[in-house]
């Protein structure tokens, strides 16, 4: 499939060591002509980290997209009903929103993007980045699978040495599963 003039929403969460990984993949994805929406959590627009300053984040995501990014509830609430996306994609996604989409949860942005294209039963694709993914966080993940219009980025333990319980999406697989999402299929393997 083509991404050319696709419109992408593009969410951030706050798993700031999966930022580098996903500009890059967010370039790609704007490189073979896709629409993209930036979208941040609340925490990825604010928060500096020992991986970057959230401002230096955000100019080059502006800079990459060539759009303001979205990062209030308000801004994101028109997603859904002004059928503003393609697709939204929610990459690297915390182990919290994931807690909050498998909980019904809409007290952030990112989610609220989440649910407001949800109305339109568009797919939505989640790149897991999750310190806790195979442990406290397991279960809503495994609630998000059997959930309607959700697709994943293949993944597997980030580090099972000294991260056991960590899951991270794969950055190769990213627009593949965009491409199969946007044909509602899940890519497979989903674990590798």
């Amino acid at each position: 499939m083509n991404l050319e003039q696709k419109r992408i929403g593009f969410v951030i969460t706050g798993s700031f060591c999966a930022f580098r990984k996903t500009i890059i993949e967010l370039k790609k994805i704007v490189k073979l002509g896709a629409k993209v929406v930036p979208i941040m959590s609340e925490n990825s627009y604010t928060l500096d980290t020992k991986y970057g300053k959230a401002e230096d984040f955000k100019k080059e995501i502006e800079k990459i997209t060539n759009t303001k990014i979205l990062h209030t509830i308000l801004e994101v609430e028109p997603i859904g009903p002004k059928d503003m996306l393609d697709i939204l994609v929610v990459a690297p996604a915390t182990a919290n929103t994931i807690a909050k989409l498998a909980n019904d949860i809409i007290d952030d942005p990112a989610v609220m993007a989440v649910r407001s294209h949800l109305r339109k039963e568009k797919p939505v694709v989640i790149a897991i980045s999750a310190n806790n993914g195979l442990s406290s966080a397991a279960q809503n993940i495994g609630k998000l699978f059997n959930m309607k219009h959700y697709y994943f980025v293949p993944f597997r333990q980030s580090n099972p040495i000294t991260k056991p319980h960590s899951l991270a999406f794969d950055p190769s697989y990213l627009i593949k599963t965009i491409e199969y999402a946007l044909d509602k299929e899940q890519i497979q393997p989903m674990l590798l």
